[in-house]
Parts: C-alpha cells; structure tokens; sequence
C-alpha cells in the first residue's frame, strides 16, 4: 500500500487536533481568566530506504534517501503568562491579578487539594468563606495574628474563613479623649445665665453604653480673660443623672473628685455702696463709725469687732440697740447678708471656706476696710490671653487639658477597690478654645475625640455590626463596621511558578501542578513583594485573540482539505495500478 495514504490521515487526524483546540479557545472567549491554546506540528519518523555514504578517493559520498511518514501534533501550549484585558463589575470581591515580574495564581482548595486560578470572581459562602462562585472552591491565604490583630501570619495557607461569628461585630471602645474649640465672647448673654453656657459631649463606656456630659462655661470676668468651666450632668440613656447618683451616694463623694480643681481661691472685697462712714454716730467710746443702711427698711446698723470670736464682725441696730453676730450656718450677720455688706456673689457663698476679718479696720474714716474670703474651688478656671485670644491655662496644673475622672461614675465599679469601671477616665483638652469678640455670638462645640492628624485620638465607639468587605491591592482583607472600624480579617495569598506554562489544565479554570511547573511550598508570597498587584471590581478576560483564531481556522481548513486531497490522488494511482489487470 502507499505510504501517501498514511501520511494523508496523519494530516487529517493532526489538523482535526488543530481544529479542535480552536474550538476550545472560541467557545471560552468569555470565559473569565481563560488562556487559550496553540498547536504546534512536528514530522514524525522518517523510512530510510538507502543510509548515506562517505566519499571516496575515486567517488563522491551520496546522501541519506529518505520519506516521511507525516505529521504529528508536536505540542499544545497554554498561553498562560499573557494576560488577558480587564472587565470592570464594580462587585468588591471581583479581583484580578496584575503581574509585576512573575505570573501570579490564587490559591484555591477543592477539599482534598490545593489548586491555582486566575479566576476571581469570588463571594461568600454559608459558612462564611471565601469562595469561587464557579465551582466553591474555598480561596486560600493566611489568618490574622490572635496576639496582634494588626498583624498578618504567613503561615501555611488555610481557608479564609472572613464571616466567622466573632468578625460579625466589632467591639466597643471607651472614649478616653474629648475637646472644646470655637470662640468664647464675653458679650454672649448666656454667659450671664444662672445656667451658664451649656454644652455637652456624648461619650462610650467600655460596653458601648452611651453617656452624655453636661458642662457648664461661666464668666468670671471678662475684662480680665477669666472664665470657668463645671461638669454639672452625666446622663445615661435612661436619662439618670449618673453624677447626681454619685454625689447622693456618699458625703466623701465631691464633684471636685470628678472634675474639678482641688484647691481654693481667696477674694479681697471693699464695703458695698451701703456701707458708709459717719462721723457723728456713737461708737461706744466717742463718735464715728461705719454704718449698714438697710435701704428696705432704712434700719441703721452700726459695725464693729468681736473681741472674743476671732474679731468676727458684728451689727448693732441703732433704733434699739439690739447687737447680732455672725452665723456660719447661714453667712448672715442676723439677717444682713456679705453679699449686702461687701457684694459677694451668691455663687462664692456656696463654696466658703474661711473668712478673714483681720483686714476689717473700722477705726478710720478715710479708707475702706478689706475682707478675705477664701473659697473651696470646684469648677476649673480658664484663663485667656487677654491680647491674643487664646487659652493660657485651665486648672491649677498650668496647661490646658483637664481630666474628667468618669470611672468614678461606674458602673460595675468596685467602690473600694474602684476597679472594674465600664467607664475610663477622659482627657479634656481645651486648648483650641479662643476668646474673641464674635457679635456677642460664641460658637463653642465639644466633641469626644482629640485630633490627631486625619484621625481622632480616645473618641470611643459603640458595638458595630459589619457593613461590608474590602481588599486591598496587597491582598489583605478588611471588615468596615457601623461604629467605623476597620478591622483586618485576613490577607488572600498567591503562588508563582518557575514554569507556569506547565501547569496541567484541570478543567473549571484551575491549574494543577507537574513535574515541570515546579512545586508549591504551601505557604504562598505576598503579591505585593514583587510590586504585583490585586485589583478589585475587576475581572481578567480571556485572553483569546479572535483575529488570530479565525485565522488559524483557515489555514488549518486548507491544511485538512490538501490532506483529503493527498487521500483521494493516492486511491486514483492504486485504482490505475488495478486497473492494469484488465
């Protein structure tokens, strides 16, 4: 029989290989992250019907006679080191690899062994993995350090379980920071108010309870720059004053323990306008003296020095002689008050400490006496450059943060030991605060938090539920949270091959390694050493090139038909090689 025959169905067969490895790529054109294919064709063994001879002295060598018995499909090679064009989809857990110096391959396991993909269309599964929404193939990578959760261990690699229980929630913080900016003007009208100037500041505990701090701001002179600043509410968010609770609870328990200053104050007061000098009253040993007018009443009291209660001051009503004596209960002389003798504020009288009545000389008539009150101090005092505007200092500590003792406040706490507070103390700054002439307007905000570059330094959150998922460009996979925490869940890892091309296709997109792919260590690189990258909201193409694949169609329908064709001649010259019988 003739050889041609044979030759003629060895094209055949190897172009219909040709062919059919073309139907492959076309048919996955869509197919994410497909790498299409080539053939490429190799003569097979030759007959030699005469070997080739060398030359002689007399004759020339002659050459090797040889025919081919056709063709073979040399090898099929995967183009899989050629990336494919980007496909945006907006989902977050879409990822395509962007090749730095090296091919890079998620790792995926099918329950019984690790796989390689480029294919990340990825989702979360019932259990909460993440998983390849083609086959569940379960996406590998390394879990977060338990002793340091900002820490990623490149460990071997392990499914990663992102949606677990203990990832459902991020925990609450206590807030352990607040400040105060905006401009105080000493012009505000509310500055007069009994109240003060109001405001407050919502704080965490450490179980994600939330309080709400009341302050107020007080003028103390606005001339000189003095203000003052007292915690007066801590609401809970059954609206109970958990200060008041504290106060109530014991008589050691004092606001200044909470916040504010531990120290006291002394003013120098003059007589009021009430008070003046009269040369003709009787005094006792003679005439002259200074004399309380009751302009009520008219009442006339005469003032003088006790001799036996520390030189207190007493009155003696000039209409009937009748002689009254300081009562520390009630700081009245009688029922004349030191705010009517000397003008001392109301607010003073409710925190007297001492008074000092050496400085009362009642013996002349050309200068006013001088009163000592020293007062306990409960409220912090601010004090403003009165050229710049800005805050010198607060407390008695000369700087100007305060801190706000909330830990006192409970609750779980321990009132001996005053440990187990759900509450933490908070840092108060106070520093932005500016006291400016503002349209008799002040703009004083308080807020949890002290800023710290782009981020707020001891703000504190609630308990927060997730909100979604995100990977960065290196891989790693953050939760973000209601109470806007971002927590790091785990870190996806890839594997690279010193010949990627000989990665064995299994079928669903996933590559299985050979002898001749190289061994994965089962760890995996960070994408990121390399200057590789993961994109997210975005799938690889296929990387079929349909201009070329058309093409090849042609040639390899030309190459089928002129092997039929070498089938047909060969049956002609048989038929005639028949025919000679005849």
């Amino acid at each position: 029989m003739m050889r041609s025959l044979f030759s003629g169905v060895a094209g055949l067969k190897t172009h219909q290989t040709k062919m059919d490895v073309i139907g492959n790529n076309i048919s996955n054109v869509n197919t994410v992250a497909f790498k299409s294919s080539a053939t490429t064709f190799s003569d097979i063994m030759y007959q030699t019907t005469q070997q080739a001879s060398g030359a002689t002295a007399t004759r020339g060598g002659t050459n090797a006679k040889q025919i081919g018995l056709g063709v073979t499909n040399g090898a099929t090679k995967v183009s899989i080191t050629s990336a494919g064009a980007a496909q945006s989809t907006g989902d977050a857990l879409d990822i395509r690899l962007t090749d730095a110096n090296s091919t890079n391959f998620f790792i995926v396991s099918n329950g019984s062994q690790n796989l390689f993909t480029r294919a990340g269309s990825f989702y979360i599964d019932g259990n909460g993995n993440l998983a390849m929404t083609t086959t569940g193939y379960l996406v590998m990578g390394w879990q977060v350090d338990a002793d340091d959760p900002s820490n990623i261990i490149k460990d071997t690699v392990s499914p990663l379980r992102v949606m677990r229980a203990e990832n459902l929630t991020s925990a609450p913080e206590a807030t352990t920071a607040a400040n105060f900016a905006g401009v105080i003007d000493k012009n505000d009208s509310q500055f007069e108010s009994t109240g003060g100037y109001v405001r407050s500041f919502t704080f965490y505990d450490n179980l994600g309870y939330a309080y709400n701090a009341k302050f107020s701001i007080k003028k103390v002179d606005g001339t000189t720059g003095k203000y003052s600043i007292e915690l007066t509410n801590v609401f809970d968010q059954d609206n109970v004053d958990k200060l008041a609770e504290y106060l109530a609870a014991s008589p050691d328990n004092t606001l200044d323990k909470i916040f504010g200053a531990a120290g006291t104050t002394t003013k120098t007061y003059n007589f009021s306008s009430n008070v003046t000098y009269d040369s003709t009253v009787a005094n006792g040993t003679g005439t002259g003296g200074w004399v309380y007018t009751d302009t009520a009443t008219n009442e006339k009291y005469l003032l003088s020095k006790a001799t036996t209660t520390a030189g207190e001051l007493m009155l003696t009503k000039l209409s009937d002689g009748t002689v009254l004596t300081y009562d520390e209960a009630t700081n009245q002389i009688g029922d004349v008050s030191l705010t009517k003798l000397f003008g001392v504020a109301t607010d003073d009288l409710k925190n007297l400490n001492t008074i000092d009545w050496s400085g009362l000389n009642l013996s002349s008539g050309t200068v006013k006496s001088e009163l000592q009150i020293t007062f306990d101090t409960v409220n912090y005092g601010l004090q403003f450059d009165t050229k710049e505007g800005t805050l010198i200092t607060a407390g008695n500590d000369g700087g100007t943060t305060l801190m706000f003792n909330a830990s006192l406040l409970g609750p779980n706490r321990n009132p001996t030991t005053e440990q187990n507070a759900a509450m933490s103390n908070i840092e108060v700054e106070l520093g932005a605060l500016l006291n400016y002439d503002n349209s008799g307007t002040s703009t004083v905000v308080a807020n949890r938090g002290i800023p710290d570059g782009s981020s707020m330094r001891g703000e504190g959150k609630k308990l927060g539920t997730m909100t979604g998922l995100s990977v960065q460009s290196d891989g790693k996979i953050f939760g973000s949270y209601s109470n806007g925490n971002t927590v790091l869940l785990g870190q996806i890892a890839v594997a690279q091959f010193a010949n990627a091309s000989g990665l064995e296709e299994k079928g669903d997109n996933c590559y299985d390694t050979t002898l001749n792919s190289g061994e994965f260590d089962g760890i995996g690189i960070d994408i990121s050493a390399d200057g590789s990258a993961m994109n997210t909201g975005q799938l690889e193409m296929a990387n079929v090139d349909l201009s070329s694949e058309f093409t090849d169609m042609i040639t390899t329908q030309r190459g089928f038909q002129a092997n039929s064709r070498i089938i047909t001649v060969s049956d002609t010259m048989l038929e005639e090689l028949i025919n000679l019988k005849r």
